[in-house]
């Protein structure tokens, strides 16, 4: 059987929580942002000289952009297929490169294995 302790979700020397032991809020601004299935979000963010808030938000709905134009909200991100290694290469180096870097290849490796069969 387990004891009930009376302060349970509370910790050692918390005392009522206000104004006076936090100090004052910092001043904030709550903007509205909307997604394209129609979602509203309302974010709070700091006001500041150097603070600027976001243009969009990821709706926590759908996951889709929010924007604050809810008559022209951002549309869906494009995601980007992965890529191999190989179309990575191949958009560095031209056919001509490939070429030249396989020959050379296979070039240094039968002189090394001549040498190692020698």
């Amino acid at each position: 059987m387990g004891t009930s302790n009376g302060i349970r979700g509370s910790r050692i020397g918390s005392g009522p929580m206000g104004e006076s032991e936090r100090g004052e809020r910092a001043p904030s601004i709550a903007i509205t942002f909307w997604c394209s299935h129609g979602h509203e979000t309302t974010a709070t963010f700091a006001v500041g000289d150097d603070v600027q808030p976001p243009q969009t938000w990821d709706c926590p709905r759908c996951g889709l952009p929010a924007g604050r134009n809810q008559n022209l909200p951002p549309g869906p991100i494009k995601v980007e297929p992965y890529k191999t290694h190989l179309a990575y290469v191949k958009e560095r180096r031209s056919e001509g490169e490939a070429t030249a870097l396989l020959t050379e290849a296979l070039e240094k490796l039968r002189s090394t294995s001549a040498a190692l069969g020698s």
